[in-house]
């Protein structure tokens, strides 16, 4: 795959990384409650990943939310986008709409939140700027994981590149500049273990295209690839096969119903012929004058068409 080629951002790195950030929160994820592009209000405005705690008194066991709280907002750069200054604001500006966008006065408090940053590339002019404009500290909780403290929201930074190999092996492999294949050998031992997941399934086909040369170069990496994109055509297929189906039975059932429609059509003419009133023709079908009386007004006014003509007159193309 061609590393330059333009990536539909909405539908290919966002998906997989909401996918991969419950993977990497899965110890807690009876814990966690996950929103995918939580919505501000009526206006287009949303959180890339909304995560609330279901009981504030547990901490988090992964090293990337040990700082959540109740409400806990993530904002996500693709491997081709940079975390900039004015991106700290729109989410920080984001956490704020989020507090205030509720029923009731201070029903999400300020000491609730918490603001996360995930971005490959080490952001060097926002960390300046936090540290030199803003006066807030920013220390190394661990590589890859940035504590921006001088807030009462507390807020992180996370570099995906940096993180650990061990710890964080999927976020981490969340990129374009998959080079070397020992990692993507660990991301197919590790998914081997979890095919029946979807969420593993979704993140390892997103690597997986972006860095197909490199698992191209593993061992066996053909009929895993094979595999995920069998099983998408597959899906793809039944989707399809299952429309025609469905279809194919309403369009049965309409022809039915025309017929049988078209049919009693005849005998009412048949009935009308023989100038009996609309009552005695109801009685003997067994129903009552209002189910007959469009029929009868229409072949009344239209001695001469037949019954497939009178048919269309009262209820169109399609059956009632």
């Amino acid at each position: 795959m061609n590393s330059n080629q333009p990536e539909a951002e909405a539908t290919y790195w966002h998906p997989a990384f909401y996918a991969d950030i419950q993977i990497e929160l899965k110890d807690d994820a009876d814990n966690l409650i996950f929103e995918n592009e939580h919505h501000l209000g009526k206006k287009p405005m949303e959180i890339d990943v909304l995560i609330i705690k279901k009981n504030t008194d547990r901490p988090v066991k992964k090293n990337i939310g040990r700082i959540f709280r109740k409400h806990n907002i993530v904002e996500y750069k693709s491997p081709s986008d940079s975390l900039s200054i004015d991106d700290f604001y729109k989410v920080y500006g984001y956490a704020c709409f989020y507090k205030a966008d509720v029923p009731y006065v201070d029903s999400i408090l300020a000491t609730d939140l918490t603001i996360t940053f995930v971005s490959e590339r080490y952001p060097r002019e926002l960390i300046r700027h936090l540290r030199t404009v803003k006066k807030y500290q920013v220390r190394v909780a661990e590589p890859g994981i940035y504590h921006v403290e001088g807030d009462i929201i507390p807020i992180q930074i996370i570099v995906t590149r940096q993180l650990s190999e061990t710890e964080n092996l999927w976020l981490r492999s969340l990129t374009n500049k998959l080079n070397r294949t020992e990692n993507a050998k660990r991301l197919i031992e590790d998914y081997l273990g979890h095919t029946d997941n979807n969420l593993y399934r979704s993140v390892i086909d997103t690597i997986m295209r972006a860095n197909q040369k490199t698992f191209e170069e593993v061992n066996g990496m053909g009929d895993i690839f094979m595999e995920i994109v069998q099983e998408k055509f597959d899906k793809k297929l039944k989707e399809e096969t299952d429309k025609a189906v469905q279809q194919a039975v309403k369009e049965t059932v309409k022809k039915e119903k025309t017929a049988r429609m078209t049919e009693r059509i005849s005998l009412i003419q048949k009935k009308y012929a023989k100038h009996k009133p609309l009552s005695v023709i109801a009685d003997e079908l067994e129903t009552v004058p209002d189910e007959l009386v469009h029929i009868y007004n229409a072949i009344s006014e239209n001695p001469d068409k037949t019954a497939e003509e009178v048919y269309e007159l009262v209820f169109g193309k399609g059956p009632q």
